[in-house]
């Protein structure tokens, strides 16, 4: 029996990612005409069978996958959920399954605009990647019975199930690794409520300080971002006036301009003050620091994601509620121990 033809096989001899071939082959946008015509011709060259005309002959079925992001989590094209999505990609294909993506406009989230994906009934089930407006949640989960998989955040009261990475006992580590090396003024660097994970990591850290026997001090929970737009571009970090030996990030990024802003006021990192992040996200680390981080298992979180959609698709209607995706510590060079 003859091999089946796969995406891969394709991509190789095209020279291009299976990210495009897939695009290419399910009409969507992101590849040129000549591109598309170039796919196809090849794909019927080498016979290739969709995964729907192959899980039909096999008596299965095959699924398309709705995949929606909000634009802001997109302002850069190797964005941490831009990453997420492909591997959401990459591993629905390894399923016979195609994705389709769509990217929310702040007016369409905000008015509470059905996504096109939706209305145009080309999908099975839906994957919400990132928090989004609360309102928007509710006006898509009502507008369908399409079943819809939050990842990267869950949301109280909207009956879907969702998929996380351990920001409580991730955070709780991280802090835990300050004080294990004698800090004991340790500043958490995120804006609360603005997301679920930053509350959450902030908690995990009120667990650690508290477990040492350490205050938790007013002036020492730092906003990184504008609480209202949840936005990062044009918000100044304050340093508070009595320095904290240790710093403690919501996220890599903050992390790294917590490190600039350190470096430009004459202190040393981590000789003089100690930093840790959280994500283990690298592509805007463009000094390359080591820096001390908690890593998210993304690629584990986002084939749970898919394949707890499938099962779905599949039949199963039961809410398996929230789960949780383990990461790590990363050692990193960021912490040194506290002086005195």
């Amino acid at each position: 029996m003859a091999k089946a033809v796969k995406l891969s096989d394709i991509a190789k001899k095209m020279n291009v990612s299976t990210v495009t071939v897939s695009k290419a082959l399910s009409g969507q946008k992101g590849v040129s005409e000549e591109k598309r015509q170039q796919i196809k011709a090849l794909a019927e060259e080498l016979g290739y069978m969709t995964p729907s005309a192959a899980r039909m002959m096999a008596g299965e079925s095959s699924y398309n996958i709705g995949v929606i992001v909000a634009k802001r989590y997109f302002h850069q094209s190797q964005s941490f959920y831009w990453s997420m999505y492909q591997e959401a990609t990459t591993y629905a294909l390894s399923k016979n399954s195609f994705t389709m993506l769509e990217v929310v406009e702040e007016e369409d989230e905000e008015s509470c605009t059905v996504p096109r994906l939706i209305e145009g009934g080309r999908i099975n089930g839906l994957i919400i990647i990132g928090i989004m407006n609360r309102d928007y949640l509710e006006t898509v989960s009502k507008s369908t019975d399409l079943p819809i998989v939050f990842l990267d955040f869950y949301e109280s009261g909207i009956k879907c199930d969702s998929v996380v990475s351990d920001s409580y006992f991730g955070m709780y580590h991280m802090t835990n690794y300050l004080c294990e090396n004698g800090h004991k003024k340790i500043a958490y660097v995120g804006t609360l409520f603005t997301t679920n994970s930053i509350t959450d990591r902030y908690f995990g850290y009120c667990k650690a300080l508290a477990e040492n026997g350490i205050e938790i001090r007013k002036d020492y929970i730092i906003d990184d971002r504008f609480p209202e737009t949840k936005a990062k571009t044009g918000f100044r970090i304050r340093l508070p006036k009595d320095m904290p030996t240790a710093f403690a990030c919501n996220c890599d990024v903050t992390a790294l301009e917590i490190i600039k802003m350190l470096n430009d006021q004459g202190y040393r990192v981590p000789q003089d003050v100690s930093v840790v992040g959280f994500d283990n996200y690298a592509f805007y680390n463009t000094d390359n620091i080591e820096l001390s981080t908690y890593a998210v298992d993304g690629k584990g979180m986002a084939r749970l994601a898919v394949k707890r959609l499938i099962k779905k698709m599949s039949g199963d209607k039961a809410i398996k509620g929230t789960a949780v995706v383990e990461g790590k510590l990363i050692p990193g060079k960021t912490v040194a121990r506290a002086k005195g």
